[in-house]
């Protein structure tokens, strides 16, 4: 693909103004950036069109601070010189008051600098790891933010959940060197697995273009692991999963926050025996008005939700960071993201911590139910 700004043609500023409500004659403007092509595809158009529906929902309702809200989207193709591109193109000549998304921690690692010089606040949907939000040596990020927890807290639910609730003790890991989200989750989860008394008895690596898996499962099935951790996401784990169990490896495979609806298409009855963290657990009766309005709007089912829904909550947490700040300056916003405090948003009471990362969120783990083809809510876990 050229590394030329072809790319912003792919999304194009849009601007949602419902003519009931009286504005002042400007907008507040805000970014979007998202991975709406490549690998992680539909994680990002799950996040377009769930940012489309608050902002549309907002503006009906009157806006923030009297003016319509304006988002100006751009697709980063998984790529981070893409990413960079786009939040230059953001900051510096969109003069948005806020970036929103995407989900991909080394994208969002890449274009902090950006951010930072730029003193536009940057609020990423699903990036999980620590760096997003502290450089390396521990520094707070000024303007970077997330409304995921981490891929420390990530990797310790999978060990936990393993070790503790599944009795399992010798664990074999797949991850994807090339990948700054499954490094981080491999490394916490050896380091908890270990620790609650667990072995980790293979450790095989792949990168993220590869779709050819049986190598290192071969490896994996030979090395007597009685649990499988696939800390990885987009098309790689469905064709991981359907590998492993053609090769005849029938043990719980247990993974992060990658999972998917779209993965029954390519991995079918072979995800019964997986496990996955999430966020949010998808059938919570109080997310189900915002499902329906997504199927309205989209024609479609909402598959990747916990993009959605954190995609739409960031939103809403922004347009409330604006009212308390009584400004859309970026700096001010900055300070208002900041001081987050029990902030009621769909799926979470939202506060910051010092690190700007949330505070106390309980994680999920799903079951998939290959009779219904879905990854239903099995138990909350919040590892000791």
């Amino acid at each position: 693909m050229k590394r030329c700004m072809s790319f912003l043609a792919v999304l194009v500023a849009f601007l949602v103004v419902l003519a009931a409500p009286a504005f002042a004659a400007d907008t507040i403007r805000f970014g979007e950036i998202a991975t709406v092509t490549g690998d992680f595809a539909a994680y990002g158009v799950a996040e377009v069109e769930s940012i489309k529906i608050a902002v549309e929902e907002i503006n009906a309702a009157g806006g923030v601070l009297g003016k319509p809200l304006e988002v100006i989207m751009y697709d980063c193709r998984t790529r981070q010189e893409d990413m960079v591109n786009a939040a230059r193109r953001l900051v510096e000549q969109d003069k948005v008051t806020a970036v929103i998304g995407p989900s991909g921690s080394g994208l969002c690692i890449a274009a902090a600098p950006i951010f930072n010089r730029g003193r536009v606040p940057h609020i990423g949907t699903l990036p999980t790891n620590p760096l997003v939000t502290v450089d390396e040596q521990g520094k707070v990020r000024p303007y970077n933010f997330r409304i995921c927890f981490l891929d420390p807290y990530q990797g310790r639910m999978m060990a936990y959940f393993a070790a503790k609730d599944m009795k399992l003790g010798k664990a074999a890991v797949l991850y994807d060197v090339s990948s700054d989200y499954s490094q981080g989750q491999r490394e916490f989860f050896v380091a908890s697995f270990m620790e609650y008394g667990g072995q980790i008895v293979a450790d095989e690596g792949f990168r993220g273009e590869d779709v050819d898996f049986r190598s290192q499962l071969t490896n994996i099935k030979d090395s007597g692991a009685d649990v499988l951790i696939f800390p990885f996401m987009g098309k790689s784990l469905p064709l991981a999963v359907k590998q492993a169990r053609e090769l005849g490896i029938g043990q719980v495979i247990v993974g992060g926050d990658g999972y998917g609806d779209f993965m029954w298409e390519v991995a079918g009855d072979t995800l019964a025996n997986t496990y996955w963290v999430s966020h949010v657990d998808r059938y919570d009766p109080a997310l189900a008005p915002f499902f329906e309005k997504y199927k309205e709007k989209t024609g479609t089912e909402c598959q990747e939700f916990m993009n959605a829904i954190m995609a739409y909550d960031c939103v809403y947490w922004l347009k409330d960071a604006i009212e308390r700040a009584g400004s859309a300056d970026p700096e001010k916003v900055r300070d208002a993201l900041e001081a987050t405090k029990d902030l009621k948003l769909m799926h979470a009471v939202l506060t910051m911590d010092e690190f700007h990362n949330p505070k106390d969120k309980d994680g999920v783990m799903l079951a998939c139910d290959a009779t219904q083809k879905k990854a239903l809510f099995f138990k909350k876990v919040r590892p000791e």
